[in-house]
């Protein structure tokens, strides 16, 4: 035997009748407080520093990083044809 009941009623009238707290002033106090962290984060970024973070050496340390991968790319590659060479034997 089943035995359903469909309630229909909101969040908060779900919440009152269960005896939850409304956390809602709370939770807008929470979001507007981040809010303003996050703007004046915001309007203190600066690009240079990040970039001066990101890559200590400019643009000519990412120009070096680029070569140092593309070389290990290339040393790996070669290391897998020759031992794709050796197994055909």
């Amino acid at each position: 035997m089943k035995i359903r009941i469909d309630i229909d009623c909101t969040p908060i009238e779900a919440r009152t009748f269960f005896g939850f707290p409304n956390l809602e002033p709370m939770q807008d106090a929470l979001v507007q407080k981040m809010h303003q962290r996050l703007e004046k984060k915001i309007d203190e970024l600066d690009p240079d520093a990040l970039m001066r973070l990101w890559l200590p050496g400019g643009l000519k340390g990412l120009g070096e990083m680029q070569e140092r991968f593309f070389s290990q790319f290339l040393s790996g590659m070669a290391a897998a044809a020759s031992r794709d060479g050796k197994k055909e034997d």
